[in-house]
């Protein structure tokens, strides 16, 4: 068996082997879950979304270990909806659509008939064409809703290791604004110390909202002062996936009960509601959440915070692991959300993502916001550099 050392450093992890799972962000617990696999001299390695929480360095990183594995001999089945990625690593595509395998193809095929191998992924996906990837959208930005000022952030479990380092950044009324960082940056610890402390200890700094001055010491107090969080982990921190879509939606506003008890006729007329709106495939608002498919959870989670009528979303990849319908109708949303007036904050390890939804950008590095970009001037090498750069606590623009 090779040795523990060799088998993360291959996958790209440079954590300390004595590190508990549950303390590693979703991306990391990815690359464990992957370098288990490769301790059992594997044959046929099948991966589900290897990448959907890696940043696009760590994703390259991954696909050319996958590029190895393929010249030793392993067969490897990559499931994915980057399709990028596919287009550079696979040999032979297979699209599925509602359970049906709709078409299979060679890669090198479709290379030598000049047409693009992502539109053709994309008609197969979605049964249609796709002239853009992302909406337009009129801006109409207002005052200032969120303001961080100094943020710091203290590991929950490892004292005098901070994570979050005087962060500071704003959203206004009809903004989308993006955070990008590299895994490991600080950007999910960030956004869930603000929502109600859930993440880390020893936290300082000041959260504005409406340009007052608020406590969040809880998620409660969070979600009493209008802020929602979508978790980059649905399955973990979104749902409750033995239950059903209409306990999900109603879980975080509880305005329909009194004395205890819950209107159950108002909570399924609510959960109806966004589901139409929403356009969640499912029989009824009692199935399961846990049989859903990936993107109709994701849409349930959505439901959950919408109900609560927040005036600030922090939306933590909130398209990971979906296909690209999904994915744009989710863009859409956002958009809407926008022109409502509501203050949207994006966490995306994707940049070609960032680019297309945001107004503006900050780059996160090692805790430290690096500098902040208008989306009409980011290039993703430009934000590259924001993202590796070496942190000073003085925010660069």
């Amino acid at each position: 068996m090779p040795r523990l050392g060799d088998l993360l450093n291959r996958v790209g992890l440079y954590e300390n082997p004595t590190t508990p799972v549950g303390f590693l962000g979703v991306g990391k617990q990815q690359l464990v879950e992957i370098a288990k696999a490769l301790s059992k001299n594997v044959k046929l390695l099948i991966l589900d979304e290897p990448t959907a929480a890696l940043n696009d360095d760590d994703s390259e990183h991954l696909l050319g270990l996958l590029r190895e594995l393929r010249e030793e001999g392993i067969t490897c089945i990559i499931i994915s909806h980057k399709l990028g990625e596919i287009a550079s690593v696979a040999d032979t595509t297979t699209i599925i659509r509602d359970g049906a395998t709709i078409e299979t193809f060679p890669m090198q095929e479709q290379r030598d008939s000049g047409e693009s191998i992502t539109g053709r992924i994309i008609r197969g996906m979605v049964g249609r064409d796709m002239d853009a990837m992302y909406p337009h959208r009129d801006v109409e930005i207002g005052e200032e809703v969120l303001r961080i000022e100094d943020w710091h952030v203290g590991h929950p479990t490892q004292p005098g290791r901070t994570v979050v380092e005087g962060a500071s950044l704003n959203v206004r009324a009809g903004e989308v604004v993006g955070i990008a960082g590299l895994m490991g940056a600080g950007r999910t610890e960030l956004a869930m110390s603000v929502f109600g402390r859930a993440y880390g200890r020893d936290i300082t700094g000041q959260v504005y909202l409406h340009g007052k001055p608020v406590k969040l010491p809880g998620v409660a107090e969070a979600i009493s002062a209008g802020i929602a969080y979508v978790s980059e982990d649905r399955k973990r921190y979104g749902l409750n996936l033995i239950q059903d879509i209409c306990t999900n939606i109603t879980s975080a506003n509880l305005s329909l009960s009194k004395g205890g008890w819950i209107n159950g006729n108002a909570e399924i007329g609510i959960a109806e509601e966004y589901r139409a709106s929403m356009k969640i495939k499912a029989p009824s608002v009692m199935t399961t959440v846990g049989k859903l498919s990936g993107g109709n959870q994701q849409k349930v989670v959505l439901s959950k915070w919408l109900y609560t009528e927040p005036d600030v979303l922090i939306l933590d990849e909130p398209t990971r692991g979906i296909d690209v319908g999904a994915k744009f109708e989710i863009y859409t949303l956002i958009n809407d959300l926008a022109s409502q007036g509501k203050a949207v904050l994006v966490i995306s390890s994707e940049l070609p993502e960032l680019l297309g939804v945001c107004d503006r950008i900050y780059a996160l590095s090692a805790g430290r916001i690096t500098g902040q970009l208008p989306a009409a001037d980011a290039t993703q090498e430009r934000m590259m550099e924001l993202m590796t750069a070496e942190p000073s606590l003085e925010t660069r623009t």
